[in-house]
């Protein structure tokens, strides 16, 4: 097996689409009429309060989202994931996201997504780019149904790079030699940690970060 990985971020860095996008399938394709369009509404109005918490603190903003999770189905969650991937996150993939996985992969790596979203979600794609491990975030369920909590540790921030190092380490893979590439200053220490980090369609933050340490920047189309 290769002695390095290539770790991608995913919302931003392999598709256009984010967390809420998501989970605004799930609320169109579950229950009556009337129960789909009030949980569509209720998340459109949610819309700015998402962006504020999102701006201020990405582990309260996950926190808080997930919670529209709570009460779902386990099995029709992992059901919808397979069509939700077929219409939301296919169609959304940046057409040069396979060609940055396959490059990695010629190179040497093995092909690693974190993601801040939950698992049930990624697992489509993640078979369908031919990753080798997910390392994402797990709902918590409590008689097949969604409590609405993460299990700890929350995928996010920092807590990516822990989840680099540690898989790292259980892995013996060399940090140094692992690529590492995301959108957001958020995961700053995620790109930080390994020794070829790459921006990714940046934000402004990480746009003037990866000029200040060199890091190679791409835009994705």
């Amino acid at each position: 097996m290769p002695a390095k990985a290539a770790f991608y971020d995913v919302d931003g860095t392999l598709v256009r689409t984010n967390i809420v996008h998501v989970y605004a399938y799930y609320a169109m394709n579950r229950g009556s009429l009337l129960g789909m369009a009030g949980r569509s509404l209720g998340t459109a109005a949610s819309l700015p309060l998402f962006g504020a918490l999102d701006f201020i603190n990405r582990k309260v903003f996950n926190e808080f989202f997930y919670r529209y999770y709570e009460g779902l189905s386990e099995d029709r969650l992992v059901t919808v994931a397979e069509d939700m991937f077929e219409d939301v996150l296919k169609p959304a993939l940046y057409e040069q996201s396979k060609d940055l996985i396959a490059e990695a992969r010629r190179s040497g790596c093995r092909i690693v997504l974190v993601t801040g979203a939950l698992d049930f979600t990624m697992r489509p794609l993640a078979r369908y780019l031919g990753a080798d491990e997910l390392i994402a975030n797990k709902m918590q369920f409590v008689g097949g149904k969604a409590t609405g909590k993460v299990i700890p540790p929350i995928i996010e921030g920092a807590n990516k790079a822990n989840a680099i190092r540690d898989y790292c380490a259980k892995e013996g893979l060399s940090l140094a030699h692992c690529h590492g590439y995301s959108d957001s200053a958020s995961d700053y220490a995620m790109l930080a940690i390994v020794g070829r980090p790459t921006a990714v369609n940046p934000d402004v933050r990480l746009r003037q970060l990866a000029r200040a340490y060199n890091w190679p920047i791409l835009d994705l189309k």
